[in-house]
Parts: C-alpha cells; structure tokens; sequence
C-alpha cells in the first residue's frame, strides 16, 4: 500500500475517532464511576464492536445494510433503544455520595465488555461509513484481504488510542465528583450524553 494514501487513511481515522460520540460516552461514563482498569475492558469491548462492522464490511454485507433501508432501520432502532435505555439507566443511578471506583458497587467487567461491544454493533451508521471511507483507499492492483487487513487494523489501533485518551481525560476529571450532588449531576450529565447519542441516531440516514 503507497504510504501517502496510509497517511491520509489515518488522519481520516483520527478524524472520526476524535469526533465526540456513544463511543466516547461510553468509556468515560465507566471509567469515572469504575476506573481505569474498567474503562480498559469498556475500550476493547469497543473495539470488538468496531473489528465485527470492519468483517462485515470487508465481507460485503456492510453494502447491504448501505443500500437496504429495512435493513438500515432495523439495526439503527435497536441502537437507538439501546442507548437511550443506557441514558436511562444512568440517570437513574444515584452512586454512593462519592467518586471512588473501589466504593462503587461492583460491576462485572464481561456485562461492561458486551455493553460496550453493542454501542458499536448497533449502529449502522458508522458501517455505512466504512463502506463509503474504505474503498476510497483500497486499490485494484492490490490484495484485497491484504489491504483490509492493514486498514481495519490501522482503524482499530488509532481508535484504541484514542479511547485511551478518552479513558485518562476521565480520570482526571473524577476527582471533581466528590459528593452525593456531584454524583447525581455526572450521571445525569452522562445519562442525558447517551439520550443525545439516540437521539442522533434517531435522525440518521442512509445518506
């Protein structure tokens, strides 16, 4: 693969990665109320959500969802309920008066993992994305399977940076929730940030 075109490809990348989204929510939201060892699995989670849209892409099944409105909805109102249930859920999660993740109750870090594997899965617009950003870069002279594999890993590895950028920008906020109101306030922020997220998606297109 010409480096030039890899170059382009990555700040691409770091141009989608960057964009504050579910994705961002998601690992902030954990890491400030569980830590960062939580927010680690949250950010592979992701990353596993991200690795399933970039096979179908590659497969070709990201054209169908593209091109298929039936398709399109189904997956993007699933996520649209996914997240506002998350936003939900959220809001409604008072804590215990205090920012200290070994306080907090206890949360399985596999229910952590698949929650954050779905934020990704269900949401069709970023694969529509990839249909429309990955064929810009592919080129018929070369292997196929050998250009998607540098792509999508490339995507993954700057998508994981930054969502560890992500992870660390929350722990150094966290000390600022230090009691029961700040507590509340955070979740509600969060809760009304994942709402926002389904609401966004809500008024996507195919376009």
């Amino acid at each position: 693969m010409n480096i030039e075109i890899w170059i382009t490809f990555v700040m691409a990348c770091f141009v989608l990665a960057i964009s504050p989204g579910a994705g961002a929510v998601n690992t902030m939201a954990i890491t400030m109320k569980h830590g960062i060892r939580r927010g680690a699995v949250a950010i592979a989670g992701l990353q596993v959500g991200n690795a399933n849209n970039i096979v179908l892409v590659g497969a070709g099944l990201g054209a169908l969802l593209a091109q298929s409105d039936v398709a399109f909805s189904v997956v993007k109102w699933v996520g649209v309920a996914y997240l506002i249930y998350l936003g939900i859920q959220k809001c409604r999660d008072t804590g215990d008066g205090s920012f200290s993740p070994e306080k907090n109750e206890p949360i399985g870090a596999r229910k952590l993992f698949f929650q954050s594997v779905i934020v990704n899965v269900t949401n069709p617009k970023g694969v529509v994305f990839l249909v429309a950003l990955l064929p810009q870069f592919i080129s018929p002279n070369g292997s196929y399977l050998h250009q998607m594999l540098i792509l999508g890993g490339t995507l993954l590895v700057i998508d994981t940076i930054v969502m560890v950028g992500y992870a660390l920008l929350a722990t150094k906020v966290a000390h600022l929730v230090q009691n029961a109101h700040h507590m509340k306030v955070m979740n509600r922020l969060f809760g009304g940030l994942f709402i926002g997220a389904g609401s966004l998606l809500a008024a996507t297109s195919r376009s």
